[in-house]
């Protein structure tokens, strides 16, 4: 499978490519008529231009990527957008974002969108239940994708994601050599988005390497911060409580610290994967397992460019964005005596 080229619609209309490029450019003379039969030609064949090589010789910069995210509001993901624009906009490369408000259906949509605007590539953070195999052909005809954060569903395509399961562990690990042996998790379930699954299961792994035995009581969800509040308040209310909280997220992190600043409790560690605005100047400090989001955006931005460059392989490529533990003085308070 592969695109239509400008050579197969100059011998479906029998004029030369070069009629073709005038009437695809508006550049030079073409019969009325003649215009007519191409235009209809690219639109039976399905012919789309090659916004990238056109612009290139044209010195044109109007030549676009597509990104969806989940949430706009959510700072991790403008932080990745940002790193995506910082690479591409010195090629003279515009970036498009939409919100699919974690919804496969949007997520479908705004595609469909932005392959009908003709992109020169298309990025996509997956929502949850999200299926991607309507992209197969549209990858194999050559148009650069790649996925962010979270891998593809259902083909395989390029993608960088971080260090979920590594990083979680190593946050639920720091607890375990504090002293902690009830440590409480607050995030996103059920596991079945990628990332949610990793760092879950990241939080097991440090429990089964520690030689402590996974209790599902003190496994709460929290998809927002009002919810991850909740949940940290109904683990405190157990008749055997945790003493530290590992918060799967960073919503679910400032959930867990409204939480127990309103209950005044300073003697539960917490730590939290995604870093935060201000995490520093909190009460304790909060420590994090940090992920680097404009790294994950430029390592995108990267992966894009290659492939509009002229890389072809057709091996799916992966990028993997390492996190790092930033100890601040939350994670380091004691379990109690």
């Amino acid at each position: 499978m592969r695109r239509p080229t400008m050579a197969d619609v100059a011998r479906e209309v029998g004029v030369t490519a070069k009629t073709v490029s005038r009437v695809l450019n508006d550049d030079g003379p073409v019969a009325a008529d003649t215009r007519e039969r191409v235009l209809a030609a690219m639109r039976r064949l399905g012919y789309q231009p090659n916004l990238m090589a056109r612009n290139m010789r044209v010195g044109a910069r109007d030549a676009a990527i597509g990104l969806v995210i989940p949430e706009m509001g959510n700072p991790f993901f403008g932080t990745v957008a940002g790193g995506i624009e910082h690479a591409v906009r010195a090629r003279g490369l515009t970036l498009i974002v939409g919100s699919s408000s974690e919804t496969a259906e949007l997520e479908q949509s705004l595609i469909a969108t932005f392959l009908a605007r003709r992109v020169s590539a298309l990025m996509v953070v997956p929502s949850a239940a999200s299926d991607h195999r309507h992209l197969r052909a549209e990858r194999a005809a050559g148009l650069p994708i790649v996925f962010l954060d979270r891998p593809a569903v259902g083909m395989a395509a390029d993608h960088v994601v971080s260090g979920n399961r590594e990083g979680a562990r190593e946050g639920v690990a720091h607890l375990v050599g504090r002293g902690h042996r009830r440590i409480g998790f607050v995030g996103d379930l059920p596991a079945t988005l990628y990332t949610r699954r990793e760092r879950f299961q990241g939080y097991r792994d440090a429990l089964e390497a520690a030689g402590l035995p996974f209790d599902r009581a003190l496994v709460e969800s929290g998809h927002d911060q009002e919810a991850a509040s909740a949940a940290v308040r109904r683990l405190l209310a157990l008749p055997d409580p945790p003493t530290a909280l590992f918060a799967a997220n960073n919503f679910a992190s400032m959930g867990a610290v409204v939480a127990l600043a309103r209950a005044g409790r300073r003697d539960v560690a917490l730590v939290g994967f995604d870093d935060l605005p201000l995490a520093e100047v909190l009460d304790p400090p909060l420590t994090v397992v940090a992920q680097d989001p404009a790294a994950i955006g430029a390592a995108a931005a990267e992966l894009v460019l290659s492939r509009l460059d002229g890389h072809r392989t057709k091996a799916a490529r992966r990028m993997h964005i390492p996190t790092r533990l930033v100890p601040r003085g939350s994670g380091e308070i004691p379990p109690p005596p």
